[in-house]
């Protein structure tokens, strides 16, 4: 987001304006969603983190700096947050530390347009899969089905879904480097629907 939009956003919200909140939620609900979930491998304590956050964004709108990145403090809150859940819910995955710390620089160290740019880089790492591969992927990580489940879809074994998605992810590796598996869980949401889109 353009410093000077990020200002007038932030400006909008502190004035109590529901629509500039829509928006932010609009912008930034799936991104934040997809961080929570490196961090806490869990869909549902990932929303409810999401969801506090927001929701605490709203009530202390009035303390939001406009000078400050709006990205970056809504990263930061889901981070904190996390940390707090973690703390309070035993039954979270036990993560390691420096895991989810580096989880939480590359989520922030990319900016509106370098997630742009990546999207578009893994769309099209995607497109380059072959297709049973891509298909089982896309099944896999879009529409969220368990390997026996698309083992079952596509009349093949689970051993050979387990085999295209350690393809795909060999794959993606070697065109996106070591920070491939944070980078394609923090955009996977947005990078999918664009993927749908453009097919």
């Amino acid at each position: 987001m353009e410093k000077e939009e990020n200002k007038k956003l932030i400006e909008k919200l502190i004035s109590g304006e529901e629509k500039a909140y829509m928006i932010l939620l609009d912008k930034y609900h799936r991104q934040l969603n997809a961080y929570a979930v490196t961090l806490t491998h869990e869909q549902s304590l990932a929303q409810d983190i999401v969801q506090n956050v927001f929701l605490k964004t709203w009530k202390s709108r009035k303390k939001l700096n406009p000078e400050f990145s709006i990205r970056n403090f809504l990263y930061k809150c889901v981070y904190n947050e996390f940390l707090n859940s973690y703390q309070k819910n035993k039954t979270v995955v036990l993560l390691n530390k420096k895991y989810i710390e580096y989880s939480h620089e590359v989520a922030v160290e990319m900016d509106d347009n370098m997630m742009a740019k990546m999207i578009e880089i893994v769309n099209k790492e995607i497109k380059k899969l072959p297709p049973k591969c891509q298909k089982v992927f896309i099944l896999s990580k879009k529409e969220g089905l368990t390997n026996s489940e698309i083992a079952e879809y596509l009349n093949v074994s689970i051993k050979t879904v387990e085999a295209q998605i350690t393809k795909a992810f060999r794959i993606l590796k070697n065109e996106l480097g070591d920070k491939y598996k944070t980078i394609l869980m923090i955009i996977f949401t947005d990078m999918t629907r664009k993927f749908r889109l453009n097919n």
